[in-house]
Order: C-alpha cells, then structure tokens, then sequence
C-alpha cells in the first residue's frame, strides 16, 4: 500500500480523528499492511496481545466460543475501524477470536513500538483514550438490549442503524451471524423477520430490508421486554 493511502486510511480513522499531519507521519513507520482471506484467524482468544489493527477494506468479526463450541459475535468490525487496541494493556491478551468475513486489507500496528509512540506523544495517546470509551460506551449498551431487550426490539434497533436515513439496508452478514450477534438463533430470527413483513413495518428482500413504517419500528426498538 502507497504512503499516501495509509496516510488517508489513518486520518480517516476515528481513534486518530483530530491528530495533526506530524502526528500522523509519527504513526506511519509503524504501519504493516497484510491481506487476509476470509475465514483466516487473526487471533484467538487468550493470545498475547502483540498489537492491534485498523480494517481498511472489507469486514472482520469478532466472537467468542462457548465451552460446548457455540460461536457468539461480539461485534462486526467495517473499513477504517479499529479493533484489539484495548488488548495491548491490561493482562496483555486478546479477550476474543478475530476473523474477517470476506477478503480484507488490515493494517497492524505492533505493540511495544506503538507504547513506545504514545509515551512520546501524549496527543496520540488522549486520542485512543476516547476511542476506547466509545467502544466502551457500544458494549454497555449491547449488555442493556441483551438483558431487557427481546429479539425482536432488538432486531429493529439493528434495521434503523444499519439503514440510517436511507430507510433501507443491506445486511452485511449472513443471517445465521446476524443471528449470533443479537444473541438468538436463525429459527428465531426468521421467524421475527416474518412476523415485522407481517406486520408491514419492513420488507425483506433476500439481504435487503426496507423499512416500511419508521415511527412504529423505532417505537418496537425502544420497547422493553415484560417481566
């Protein structure tokens, strides 16, 4: 990859968001730039963590197992994100299983020369900081719809931020992963799916959904599950 690529790709990345030109040419001598294929395992859970990536092109996920197997995603990382990052402190190990979904380009930034970087520019380091607390800030809330959510709450949340203002969406992931990710399994998902199409709040087109009626699917993402 051309300097002037992973110049973009670091400015364009939130966690560096507001870094000056030097800074950044500070970072770029630590850059290397790798190609994956899908279902190549970047690290797995427990791993030293030895350092930490920016996705520049394609889509990673990251999961964790079950005892008996299960696969669970945690999160489904999109271009010029960053992840792992909160793995190089603390305990020093990667807390899940990394890897991307189709062929991808990620750029990773070893751990002791970046530690190093951010000892010598505070600026960088303030930086990360805030991007960690958004991360921080997504897992609570995936932790609250997990506890007093239901499927389908849940599921809507997913369609209006994923479809944005466009009111329509096109899944990034299979359904059996999108399943995962909102902590059911296919049979429920589709059965949801189904039940929303019913309902004409969406209409499900293979891996495009549109959304049909926004106010009452935005009413279905806000509401909490009876106890």
């Amino acid at each position: 990859m051309r300097a002037m690529d992973m110049h973009l790709i670091l400015k364009q990345c939130p966690m560096f968001a507001g870094l000056t030109g030097e800074d950044l040419d500070a970072l770029l001598p630590l850059a290397r730039c790798r190609d994956f294929e899908k279902g190549e395992l970047l690290f797995s859970d427990g791993d030293a963590a030895n350092g930490f990536y920016i996705l520049a092109a394609g889509k990673v996920k990251i999961y964790k197992l079950s005892p008996e197997g299960k696969e669970r995603i945690l999160h489904i990382v999109h271009p010029v994100a960053t992840f792992a990052e909160a793995a190089i402190f603390g305990d020093g190990r990667y807390p899940a299983y990394a890897e991307p979904l189709e062929s991808s380009k990620l750029v990773f930034f070893p751990k002791r020369e970046f530690v190093d970087l951010l000892q010598r520019q505070g600026r960088i380091a303030i930086n990360m900081i805030g991007g960690l607390s958004r991360f921080l800030r997504q897992f609570a809330t995936q932790i609250e719809e997990l506890t007093f959510k239901d499927v389908p709450a849940r599921l809507a949340r997913y369609i209006l931020d994923l479809a944005g203002d466009a009111g329509k969406a096109v899944l990034p992931i299979s359904k059996s992963q999108l399943a995962s990710n909102l902590g059911t399994v296919s049979e429920t998902l589709s059965r949801t799916l189904r039940k929303l199409s019913d309902d004409d709040l969406i209409a499900v087109e293979g891996r495009t959904i549109r959304i049909l009626d926004a106010d009452r699917l935005a009413d279905l993402a806000e509401s909490y599950r009876e106890r």
